[in-house]
């Protein structure tokens, strides 16, 4: 199970020291892996990381390389592994002076973020090398465990062997010489899973990049949409439950299939034969998909308490890797809001003018949108441990902790053959009933409540105190049982 955070908002003074301070709290919860959003140095004060302008540092606003040194020590020392979240697609677009050193940037290919990095281009073989050993920094000199790429979908590159292919093969081969796994984990915007393919299995003519997951944001969608009702911009094609059951049993959603967001066909076929649902990594919440909203809001906002568990109960009884973000476990009641601190008065005015162009489609309110400029759109994102132990927060980390519990203690749970799973359910009662070998996964997204043809002999979890089981699972409003 991976953790989330984000080290400037994780405490109340943002540094390495302060969140080494909080990560018997992960203990205690169950985690196996602290991911970091990205620590490189950026022009400011404050930023999520994404700007950064030279990947071989660690910010002095987080405490610098020494402290970093310090907060992967005290997660080994406790058990805990590293994912470090490292962005190799894009520089930010403040006090980037790389390209004056040579030619890094190549307007060959653009993306999102502007000018590409040259990865085949005149000059590339030296821009490659710094990428590489960049990677071998975090994962050799820092003892990092993992890094998550950020966006492998804008690494263009036409070389022979793709940029990614090598990455793997050198953290294979200093997995090799350390006698410790290193992992690479990729975002994609694909839906491929060539890049998760083992480079040995790869087919003749085809191609298998090597790394060891990838987030799957179809997972968010569905469960995010079955929950909140919300089908606006790219949550439209997962308004029923046929696509929670999807991807629960194939992986993806959109496999081949039409994406009305995208106006095109999306993704490729998972063989579920042959692919371990652990390669892909799920989350009902995470930076992105609470940060670019337009206000920042977390699920908690919204939602009751019962339907915050179940979207718990599917990330962690899934056949996949599952990632929290900070806070989730609480049901934290503070955004999580798109911010940064521009030197550049109108770098940030730009920032921010095209956040709003980018919410039209989705029909989020303009006005709504807080100023990432402003410092209090930085501090309203840190997270608040007093709530910890009261009312709704602590209602819900006890059923995080038991989930995580039931997770760790039934190998079913833990299964990772997708051919396995099997998913029924109803659009009309809004239910829904998750196979993982004898257990069953039962949920009611429904107002009312729901009497299901469920047989059990033992109830594991149940997210409200009157579900009863027998002969049927009598499930109240916005509940789920997980029962053998």
């Amino acid at each position: 199970m991976i953790y989330e955070l984000h080290i400037g908002t994780f405490t109340p003074t943002g540094t390495l020291d302060s969140a080494i301070e909080r990560l018997d709290h992960l203990v205690g919860l169950g985690v196996d892996f602290v991911e970091i959003l990205p620590v490189n140095g950026v022009n400011g004060t404050h930023n999520w990381g994404y700007d950064g302008v030279d990947w071989f540092t660690v910010t002095d606003k987080y405490g610098g390389p020494r402290a970093y040194q310090r907060f992967v020590d005290a997660c080994h020392a406790r058990g805990l592994a590293i994912v470090q979240d490292v962005v190799y697609n894009h520089l930010g677009p403040s006090g980037n002076y790389l390209p004056r050193f040579g030619p890094y940037l190549t307007d060959k290919h653009a993306s999102t973020w502007g000018t590409g990095v040259n990865l085949d281009d005149a000059g590339s073989s030296e821009v490659r090398s710094f990428i590489l050993d960049n990677v071998l920094l975090w994962l050799d000199s820092y003892h990092v465990d993992a890094l998550r790429l950020d966006a492998v979908h804008a690494l263009v590159d036409d070389s022979p062997v793709h940029l990614l292919e090598e990455m793997a093969i050198r953290a294979a081969r200093l997995s090799a010489a350390a006698g410790l796994p290193k992992t690479l984990i990729a975002e994609s915007d694909k839906n491929d899973t060539s890049l998760v393919t083992p480079r040995e299995a790869a087919s003749h003519g085809g191609s298998a990049f090597g790394i060891d997951g990838q987030w799957s944001d179809d997972f968010h969608h569905s469960v995010h949409v079955a929950l909140t009702g919300e089908v606006s911009g790219y949550y439209a094609d997962f308004a029923h439950l046929d696509a929670l059951a999807k991807v629960l049993t194939r992986g993806f959603f959109h496999d081949g299939t039409w994406s009305s967001f995208r106006e095109r066909y999306h993704g490729r076929p998972i063989d579920t034969a042959r692919m371990p649902g652990w390669r892909l990594v799920v989350a009902n919440q995470n930076h992105d998909q609470i940060g670019n909203r337009a206000v920042g809001d977390r699920l908690a906002a919204s939602l009751d308490d019962g339907q915050l568990a179940i979207a718990a109960a599917l990330t962690l009884t899934a056949p996949f890797t599952p990632m929290l973000f900070m806070g989730e476990e609480w049901a934290a009641s503070t955004p999580w809001q798109f911010f940064t601190s521009h030197p550049e008065p109108e770098l940030g005015e730009a920032t921010a003018t095209g956040r709003i162009a980018e919410f039209a489609k989705m029909g989020w309110d303009p006005a709504v949108v807080p100023d990432p400029q402003d410092p209090e759109t930085f501090t309203r994102s840190k997270l608040d441990w007093s709530e910890v132990t009261e009312g709704r927060h602590a209602v819900l980390l006890d059923a995080y902790r038991r989930l995580i519990a039931l997770r760790r203690s039934e190998p079913e749970l833990l299964d990772p053959a997708l051919s396995s799973v099997t998913v029924s359910h109803s659009e009309e009662e809004r239910w829904l009933v998750l196979t993982r070998g004898t257990l069953r996964v039962a949920v009611n997204f429904a107002d009312a409540a729901r009497s299901l043809d469920v047989s059990s002999a033992e109830v594991l979890f149940a997210s409200d105190p009157s579900v009863t089981a027998g002969a049927s699972l009598e499930l109240p409003p916005h509940s789920v049982a997980v029962v053998r």
